[in-house]
């Protein structure tokens, strides 16, 4: 059975998000493919052809195919082994499907807690709109990126909307800058996942190829943040190696009030 045949039998009960995708993806897809670019009108399109009503939010669709869902079953099952489809940005409007080594980050739960004073001011947390809100304010109330890398860091912005050359609009959920005791210069993009959001090469790469851009002559270390718990948050330092999203650092952190501060667990620290 041809692709476009195989689209054709989509039920149109599937989740929609992925009914458009999936027709979008086999429009394209052929074998030994590896990149394949479209445009954001062809979710349009493929709405028309299926049936089903067009989400309000078009980006939406894509955004949830990046980060939060996997790629629809049939999708998968082109995938070669060790391998993974994701959706890049491509410029204004413009995204192509990747074909790259898995890379999903997920918190390593055998990892041990380091227990951290809870600085978070009850007002901030009592009005936090959402989970990634949240998180950033707790990252930077706590200096969890200051402890995480042994730096002195700064925030200079949050929710960053800004545009990166062969690649469109990015947003960075918060872009810190700092320096190390020998005077060297850095700028730390922060990605933050609540919820049901992956970490995943896409931000990562982005938010990397923007920072050489912008900053050519500071060191870029991207950091990514994700709730384990309400009070437990996990750092991740990341790099791209070879294509491959590499995990160079994670900690846990659990943030706890002063006075359940075990001493026994301090001396064990040093």
């Amino acid at each position: 059975m041809s692709p476009r045949a195989i689209v054709a039998a989509v039920p149109v009960a599937q989740n929609r998000y992925h009914a458009l995708i999936e027709r979008i993806f086999f429009a394209h897809f052929h074998e030994g493919a590896k990149e394949m670019a479209f445009v954001r009108e062809e979710i349009e399109h493929a709405a028309i052809a299926l049936g089903i009503k067009l989400p309000k939010n078009q980006g939406d669709v894509i955004y949830a195919l990046r980060f939060r869902t996997p790629m629809p079953a049939k999708v998968v099952a082109t995938q070669p082994p060790g391998y993974e489809w994701i959706i890049e940005l491509a410029g204004r409007a413009r995204y192509k499907f990747a074909l790259t080594k898995r890379s999903r980050i997920v918190p390593n739960e055998a990892l041990a807690r380091i227990k951290i004073p809870d600085s978070t001011p009850e007002i901030i947390a009592g009005y936090a709109l959402d989970d990634e809100q949240a998180l950033l304010a707790k990252v930077r109330y706590n200096r969890l990126i200051d402890v995480f890398l042994g730096l002195t860091t700064f925030s200079l912005q949050n929710h960053l909307r800004t545009t990166a050359k062969g690649v469109g609009q990015i947003e960075i959920d918060e872009l810190y800058v700092g320096l190390d005791k020998f005077g060297c210069h850095y700028v730390i993009p922060v990605q933050a996942k609540g919820g049901t959001d992956q970490i995943s090469i896409v931000q990562t790469r982005q938010d990397m190829t923007w920072c050489k851009q912008r900053f050519p002559e500071l060191r870029c270390r991207p950091i990514s943040a994700q709730f384990i718990a309400t009070d437990q948050i996990a750092l991740f330092e990341l790099t791209i190696d070879d294509d491959e999203i590499r995990l160079v650092e994670e900690r846990h952190y659990k943030l706890v009030p002063s006075f359940e501060l075990d001493r026994g667990e301090i001396t064990a620290y040093r």
